[in-house]
């Protein structure tokens, strides 16, 4: 898989977004921009919801997922790939795969939602030499777990988020919005691993220098803001949130260096917002919205982040949350 060449000592640069781009051309879906003037009267600025949710395999994932893999020599192809996700990385590389005609490897949570579990094996059906191998989360080490299987299979393990072609691919999430709606004063994006907002950041600051850019985790798993706080990466146990996308450990080795230079805080949310924010994105917006795709959110509806006369950017991540489980959100 093509390496992206350093860039004052990040992992990737404007041009890799730019290229990315043009590899998910005709491939990913330019996601819709959406408004709320409810959203605008409660918050005191103008809010533009870039909505990842109606991306294919209903996630920004599929842009980073589908850039890594479209990457691979012939011989990588070949022999296919493996990552470990909590789901919608999972469904994103099975999807990519299947497009690209590879067989794919998937470590998964036990307790991952079932419908993402269910999506990822759709991917895969028919797909020679693919399959989901799950573990427990709170109890093994689901990068110990895909390092080991790489190497006994000889697959490339692509990461959810540490991997510099996956964070240039969802950086065109953030290009397409900026390009969309014009310059904006500030950022918001949600924080797990750090590949989406690394990615944001880079694309952001280059389209719209001194632009702000915030990150938002789950109260319960705010390692990055921890991070930022000591100056170096921060393990944590794995987190206890709704907020499954963003129960990360830890910052990226490539992801982290580039949140310290491009972004400018991290503010956390607890879950009672986020089930709010659920509420308010199907109620006045119509849409399914994970709980994960609602952290940005979350901090501006609930007063979090102040934004008052200012032109804001607010990427939805994800929508895909089991009826059941979303359900129990609404009416709880």
């Amino acid at each position: 898989m093509a390496s992206a060449a350093s860039h004052d000592g990040l992992a990737i640069g404007p041009g890799d977004i730019e290229r990315a781009a043009a590899r998910l051309e005709g491939v990913a879906h330019r996601t819709p921009v959406r408004t709320s003037r409810t959203a605008d009267e409660r918050c005191g600025g103008a809010l533009y919801f870039k909505c990842e949710n109606l991306q294919r395999m209903g996630a920004f994932k599929f842009r980073g997922a589908y850039n890594a893999l479209a990457q691979f020599s012939p011989a990588q192809r070949r022999a296919g790939v493996i990552a470990y996700s909590s789901g919608n990385h999972a469904q994103a590389i099975a999807l990519a795969a299947r497009l690209l005609d590879m067989p794919s490897v998937l470590v998964m949570p036990v307790d991952s939602p079932r419908s993402k579990l269910a999506a990822t094996r759709g991917y895969q059906a028919g797909r020679r030499g693919s399959e989901i191998v799950l573990y427990d989360r709170f109890r093994e080490d689901r990068e110990a777990i895909g390092a080991r299987l790489a190497a006994e299979r000889g697959m490339t393990l692509v990461p959810p988020y540490d991997d510099a072609q996956v964070m240039a691919g969802q950086g065109t999430a953030a290009a397409e919005l900026i390009d969309e709606v014009g310059p904006l004063d500030l950022l918001v994006v949600c924080v797990g691993g750090g590949g989406l907002i690394a990615g944001s950041a880079v694309a952001a600051h280059a389209r719209v220098p001194g632009i702000e850019v915030v990150g938002v985790e789950p109260e319960a798993g705010n390692d990055t803001q921890l991070s930022l706080a000591r100056g170096e990466i921060v393990h944590i146990e794995t987190p206890h949130t709704i907020a499954d996308g963003a129960q990360t450990q830890h910052s990226g080795r490539l992801t982290f260096p580039v949140i310290q230079r491009l972004v400018a805080r991290i503010e956390t949310v607890s879950d009672e917002q986020l089930v709010r924010t659920m509420r308010f994105f199907a109620e006045r917006m119509k849409m399914v919205v994970e709980p994960t795709g609602c952290l940005a959110a979350a901090a501006l509806l609930e007063g979090t982040i102040d934004v008052h006369g200012r032109r804001v950017g607010v990427i939805v991540s994800g929508g895909n949350v089991d009826l059941a489980r979303y359900a129990g959100f609404l009416v709880d």
